[in-house]
């Protein structure tokens, strides 16, 4: 067994002694991750064992090894981690001989689990039809070469199903879908926000065929006259633009994005979408569908009430306004009264909602 020299040294009567060690016969690694957590980070695959194992040993070469200790990368994957599981002899250290295995982990499905489907969705019609188009893509990417249908942009007011539709579209299609925020893409330093983007989009990449799924994108994308309301985030929009233009071309990847203000998004974004798709508020007919489908959970009694008319009342409402503003208020309105929920339990809803939407400054547009 071969004994490695430690830069290390002990005093001894006076004098420095070199520490002698003895070097691993074998160690078993089992990747742990990073320090702090980020949803977009990157995790090393161990592409070739043998490959690996010269890396390991020239990289921790002299470091202690021992059961729970760990190891981090500071090459391809600052910070990375990986804990010892096993070794041999114990106590002993990394050396050029050191056979070096790692944990395999069991491979992940692309478990989808959203729980809505496109027949329950009410209304959105046309938005329905066009996005087979990118469901046609996502059942067979590699058939469509550079048609691939790869920047969608949703727009619609908040609550008309947008978000809905690409959940549905990922059920429908058994396929994985990343969905993030864009405020949540604004890091705290230089080049972090980028570096988000690109992490997101590699692992869409691994995933493939996968649909990133972006919501608020006017919180980045705005257009260019409205920069100082917001800040900076030049570096991210540009960064964004760069993976929307496929210039890495990852197969399989679609995004789709979402705004409620489409009028003001950036020009040099709003370009990159080859397909705009509108949500539009429910008429009468869908709004008394939304009422009834979702009365029939509500967890009170309802008595004499008319959702027919409260449909026809509600007319600039959303469906999330319905269930939220309309349903729910009455609700706890009728388990404050200890009642079953009344037709006025239901217009008094709806008037305390309309309270909610006071009439923005004429001069605010203009």
């Amino acid at each position: 067994m071969r004994s490695i020299q430690k830069s290390q040294s002990k005093a001894q009567g006076g004098k420095l002694e070199k520490i002698k060690a003895i070097g691993a016969r074998f160690v078993l690694l089992r990747p742990a991750g990073y320090p702090l957590k980020s949803a977009f980070q990157e995790h090393p695959v161990v592409a070739d064992p043998r490959l690996f194992q010269r890396y390991a040993q020239e990289q921790w070469y002299g470091e202690k090894l021992y059961s729970g200790c760990y190891l981090f990368d500071s090459r391809l994957y600052p910070d990375y981690a990986f804990q010892v599981v096993r070794v041999h002899p114990r106590s002993s250290v990394m050396g050029a001989q050191t056979t070096v295995k790692v944990e395999q982990k069991e491979k992940q499905r692309n478990i989808v689990s959203y729980d809505v489907r496109f027949e329950d969705i009410v209304g959105q019609e046309t938005a329905k039809r066009k996005v087979k188009i990118v469901q046609k893509f996502l059942a067979d990417p590699e058939s469509f070469g550079r048609w691939a249908p790869k920047n969608i942009l949703f727009y619609g007011l908040s609550g008309t199903g947008k978000t809905m539709v690409a959940k549905a579209l990922s059920v429908e299609t058994g396929v994985p879908m990343l969905a993030v925020k864009s405020t949540s893409l604004i890091g705290e330093f230089v080049g972090e926000g980028s570096r988000q983007i690109h992490s997101l989009y590699e692992k869409a990449e691994q995933m493939a065929p996968c649909i990133i799924f972006i919501d608020e994108l006017d919180a980045i994308a705005l257009d260019r006259r409205y920069q100082d309301l917001r800040g900076d985030v030049s570096e991210i929009v540009n960064s964004l633009l760069t993976e929307m233009d496929g210039i890495s071309h990852r197969k399989g990847v679609c995004t789709i994005a979402a705004t409620n203000q489409i009028e003001v998004l950036d020009a040099s974004v709003r370009s990159r979408f080859e397909e705009e798709i509108e949500f539009k508020l429910p008429d009468a007919p869908e709004r008394l569908i939304l009422l009834e489908k979702n009365a029939a959970s509500i967890p009170v009694p309802m008595e004499g009430v008319n959702l027919k008319e409260i449909a026809r009342r509600t007319e600039g409402f959303s469906g999330r306004d319905l269930v939220e503003k309309v349903l729910k208020a009455a609700l706890h309105h009728a388990i404050m009264d200890d009642a079953a929920i009344s037709q006025k339990h239901l217009e008094d809803a709806v008037s305390g909602a309309r309270k909610h939407y006071p009439q923005a400054p004429k001069e605010m547009f203009s």
